[in-house]
């Protein structure tokens, strides 16, 4: 990756599902680039969707000290972006002029808040353009 890239939620996922290897492979190659790299980020929401997933979802959950574990290890160096009222801001303006979920909105308005150039997700439209930023998934 050339610049500062944004992890959506679905990548944390993917990196621990035993039923998609392939995905498995694929996504915790881009959890150790972007901490490696330090231009790898996420937002405070990333963080709650995974943690919902891994604490209640997942086959055999996560328990409290491996999520704290994980948390130190892989969310603290990327997170960068926090709930804010210029981010709300934002998601409302993607909102209406991409036709965005709210919580898609606010993923690609914490992408754009920490200036990154690319926003990977399976989420939304691959190739997708937004300003300066581009979405695409990983998976294809």
């Amino acid at each position: 990756m050339k610049g500062r890239f944004f992890l959506d939620t679905n990548i944390f996922v993917y990196s621990l599902d035993r039923g998609a290897p392939a995905k498995a492979r694929r996504a915790a190659e881009l959890i150790k680039e972007a901490v490696t790299s330090r231009k790898g980020l996420v937002s405070y929401q990333v963080v709650q969707e995974f943690m919902n997933v891994a604490l209640k979802r997942f086959v055999v959950p996560m328990s409290i000290a491996e999520a704290e574990q994980y948390l130190s290890n892989v969310f603290r160096p990327l997170l960068i972006v926090n709930s804010s009222q210029g981010l709300l801001a934002d998601a409302l303006y993607l909102c209406g002029r991409y036709r965005l979920a709210w919580y898609d909105a606010l993923i690609v308005g914490a992408a754009r808040q920490a200036e990154c150039s690319q926003l990977l997700s399976e989420d939304l439209q691959h190739g997708l353009q937004i300003g300066d930023l581009r979405v695409e998934n990983p998976f294809l």
